[in-house]
């Protein structure tokens, strides 16, 4: 009998996981020491976060930001403008089947975490955390008394 090809029982490959970081590690390597030799790229200092891949591994969506921050339109651009290139390049650094076909997202985490970081410096919400510590250590101390006194 023929092995089912469902995945949902058997959960998610790393192999895609595995695939998706080496291409991280390549994109990485060819953007940064300019090997493909594109002035208008060459320009932006690019850091790759991430690269996802499709579990037939097709396909790359790497997940970038400029070096410091800022505007990621113009990279994107830029990234678009040069993905067939920057493709045949990570084909010859990673030996794969197929060269996956690259797709370029803005990474938006760290602007996540930097609102994040707002909120949890916010004054009412710095006090309303000082205070439930507070509850938690005197709940605790009851906890502890109690079972000094059994």
């Amino acid at each position: 009998m023929p092995r089912s090809r469902n995945t949902s029982s058997r959960g998610t490959s790393q192999r895609p996981l595995k695939a998706g970081e080496q291409i991280r590690h390549a994109l990485v390597n060819i953007l940064s020491r300019n090997e493909i030799h594109d002035p208008e790229l060459a320009r932006f200092s690019i850091t790759v976060t991430e690269v996802r891949m499709s579990p037939d591994l097709r396909h790359a969506t790497a997940f970038v930001t400029p070096l410091g921050g800022g505007d990621c339109k113009p990279l994107l651009a830029e990234l678009k403008r040069c993905k067939v290139p920057l493709r045949m390049e990570v084909a010859r650094v990673v030996k794969m089947r197929y060269a996956p076909e690259l797709h370029f997202q803005p990474d938006e985490s760290f602007d996540y975490a930097e609102g994040i970081e707002k909120i949890l410096h916010d004054p009412v919400v710095s006090a309303d955390l000082k205070r439930a510590g507070t509850e938690a250590d005197t709940e605790s101390d009851d906890d502890t008394s109690a079972t000094d006194e059994a």
